[in-house]
């Protein structure tokens, strides 16, 4: 086993779609896509490339650590009780956990994600 991945930002295989759950969704028809291209320590360590369509949801990290670096698109994310903060292409931010907002997807996004639990 090799100890370096690399992450295929645009994988040729077919992706795990789904929809947000019906209590967190806020607005708009979004759909997702998700490459999980690594699991490391058991399944506590994630990573891959997803993808979602225009909407918002309701985001909810509980104990979970994700780090996120946009390849494309627009994403406007508001802590509950705080600011907007909109991220890009080329852009890269933590959800810690803990961290209850909204995530908006104003125009589809791709991103690579590690998520630690």
């Amino acid at each position: 086993m090799s100890l370096l991945k690399t992450i295929d930002t645009n994988p040729s295989s077919a992706p795990h779609e789904s929809v947000p759950l019906p209590e967190r969704l806020i607005s708009g028809n979004p759909a997702f896509k998700t490459w999980a291209q690594d699991v490391a320590r058991g399944d506590m360590i994630r990573t891959g490339v997803w993808e979602a369509t225009p909407g918002e949801t309701r985001s909810i990290k509980g104990e979970t650590f994700e780090f996120c670096h946009i390849l494309s698109g627009i994403v406007e994310l508001t802590p509950e009780g705080g600011e907007p903060e909109v991220y890009k292409a080329g852009d890269s931010f933590v959800m810690k956990p803990g961290f209850v907002g909204v995530w908006k997807t104003v125009e589809t996004v791709r991103k690579v994600y590690v998520i630690v639990t």
